[in-house]
Formats: C-alpha cells, sequence, structure tokens
C-alpha cells in the first residue's frame, strides 16, 4: 500500500507538473510528495522529474514510467468497479444476435426471462453473418469458432447434425442403408435466406456429390417447418440435434445413416472485449453455458435398433 501511495504521489505530480499542487490535491505537504517520488527514484534507479524552483518536468523514463501507472491504477479502478457491480440486481436491455434457428432456443431463453425479469432480451434473429462491435450487439450465439480477435467467447456445448425420420415414413419406405439408398427417399431441404444456397447434407467426404442427386421434395428458409414435416412422415430431414432432442428422446424421430454422416460443431456465445462483464452479460453467458444444450448425445434413437411395425 505504501507503493501504491508513492506511485499516486508520483502521478499527481506528474500531472499536476507541481509538488505543490500535488500535495493539496491529496491533502498533505509538497514537501511529502516530493519525498514520496525521491525514496521512489533512489529505488528505481533513475530520475523520474528535472526539478526547477517554479515547476517539474517529466524525463523521458518518467514520462514511460507515468503510463504504466495509469495503467495499473486503471486497472485498480476496474477491478473495483467489477466487484461493486456483483452486489447489484442484473438489470437493462441486452441487445443479442442469434442464428434463424435461435428460435428453438425460445424455451431456455423463456426460462431467462423469468429468472432475470429485470433485463429486457432484445433479440435478432439472422443466418448473415453480423459485425457484433459494429452493430451494437452486446452478444452473439453462433455455430462457429471465433474468427475476430476483438471478441471473447464461452462455449456453450457441441452440437451435431443428424439425418432423422419418422419411424411410420421408414416402416413404409425402408430403411436407407448407404448414401445412395437416399436418391429413392423424399428429401426435405433447408436453404439459407440470405445467400439462397442449400445447406449440406452431412455426408462423408467420399460421397461428395451425391446431394446433387437427392430428391428436393420440400424447401423451407427456417429448420421448424423441416422439423414438423419430419414428424407428420413426410420425409427424411437434416436437423441439428439440440433442436430435436425431445423428439429423439421420446421416438417420434429416429436417425438414419449414422455411420455415413460426420458432422458436429461448436456452439458459442460471443461478445466484445472489455476489462470485465457487465452484471446482466454475465448471468446471460452463465445461463446459457447451463441451460441452452440439451443433452441428447447418446440419447438419440436410431433406425437400426428400434422396431418399426409395417
Amino acid at each position: 500500500m505504501d507503493s501504491l501511495g508513492s506511485l499516486n504521489a508520483f502521478v499527481q505530480a506528474a500531472e499536476a507538473r507541481s509538488f505543490t499542487l500535488a500535495g493539496r490535491q491529496l491533502g498533505v505537504s509538497s514537501s511529502a510528495i516530493g519525498k514520496a517520488v525521491a525514496r521512489m527514484e533512489e529505488r528505481l534507479g533513475v530520475r523520474l522529474f528535472h526539478r526547477s524552483t517554479r515547476s517539474v518536468t517529466l524525463t523521458a523514463e518518467g514520462a514511460l514510467f507515468l503510463e504504466r501507472c495509469r495503467r495499473i491504477f486503471s486497472e485498480i479502478e476496474a477491478a473495483e468497479l467489477e466487484l461493486s457491480q456483483t452486489h447489484e440486481a442484473p438489470r437493462g436491455t441486452l441487445r443479442v444476435s442469434l442464428p434463424l434457428v435461435g428460435t428453438l432456443m425460445m424455451p431456455a431463453l423463456v426460462a431467462f426471462m423469468r429468472a432475470y425479469p429485470e433485463i429486457v432480451l432484445d433479440l435478432d434473429f439472422s443466418d448473415r453473418v453480423v459485425d457484433v462491435i459494429g452493430e451494437g450487439f452486446d452478444a452473439a450465439v453462433r455455430f462457429a469458432e471465433v474468427g475476430d480477435s476483438r471478441l471473447m467467447s464461452r462455449a456453450l456445448g457441441t452440437y451435431r447434425r443428424r439425418l432423422v425420420a419418422a419411424p411410420a415414413y421408414l416402416a413404409a419406405k425402408g430403411i436407407p442403408l448407404t448414401p445412395d439408398d437416399l436418391k429413392a427417399h423424399a428429401c426435405l431441404h433447408h436453404k439459407f435466406p440470405t445467400s439462397r444456397k442449400f445447406e449440406r447434407w452431412p455426408l462423408r467426404p467420399e460421397h461428395d456429390g451425391i446431394e446433387t442427386e437427392l430428391p428436393r421434395t420440400a424447401v423451407a428458409s427456417t429448420i421448424e417447418p423441416l422439423i414438423c414435416m419430419a414428424e407428420q412422415g413426410l420425409g427424411i430431414a437434416y436437423l441439428p440435434d439440440f433442436a430435436i432432442g425431445r423428439q429423439l428422446r421420446e421416438g417420434v424421430l429416429v436417425t438414419v445413416l449414422d455411420d455415413y454422416t460426420d458432422r458436429s460443431g461448436p456452439l458459442r456465445v460471443l461478445w466484445p472485449s472489455s476489462r470485465h462483464l457487465s452484471p446482466k452479460l454475465r448471468v446471460f453467458v452463465d445461463f446459457l453455458a447451463t441451460n441452452l444444450v440439451p443433452a441428447v448425445e447418446g440419447e438419440a434413437g436410431t433406425a437400426g435398433d428400434r422396431r418399426i411395425s409395417c
């Protein structure tokens, strides 16, 4: 603490360019400021000030040291602010960017709203790449690795995309055993609304190209209609497991061609880099990490291990 006091005396003297003014600001005598600076110079082995009868000016070493000291006090101030905010109830508006399939995350988001009623969620759903900082978002949830050094991130879990169908559909049309078998099936496709490109099905590299030969029984720009169509036995769809966890657990949908599919990835929440998280953003990140991605891995039924009656 004595060192911090000496650092503060140095900073005040450097900014005021006067030991007398620095003493007045700190409530001590000018000689006390001078002695504190002198002890510091002796300990560091460098001269920090050029002194005259009228003023003091920084040496080159003193100017460099001043910048360091300012950073130290800035960090202390930020730490104090962060600790003080931990006692405050999280409140205010939180602007969040989510992918279009983020509507399937609504149960977790509704639970968050109930847990933190003083936080207002401003949700923007889009499949485009947003500029989190430039567009003023507090956070963004994305299915991707972080590619922006200005952002911090936290993994929310790992998801896997699966080919799924209703047992009744497979009982009527047969279970595809190889990717080539998909050519004889009703295929339900997702097309990105912004790019207008079709989402690739998760076939291993050795089966690249087969997608262009798959029937297009239905196309939708969002995932919810594909889930509904698959549940109603209208065909095979390619869906992220977190969005169909309940259907897989209850056997409403079953997976096919698991041995031939290989596409998974991280789900992350991103936010602008800063010295500390605000209370509202901290509780949001923690809540998503605990509640967003259900544990469906290992619980998904496959067509091969379920009895399908004709």
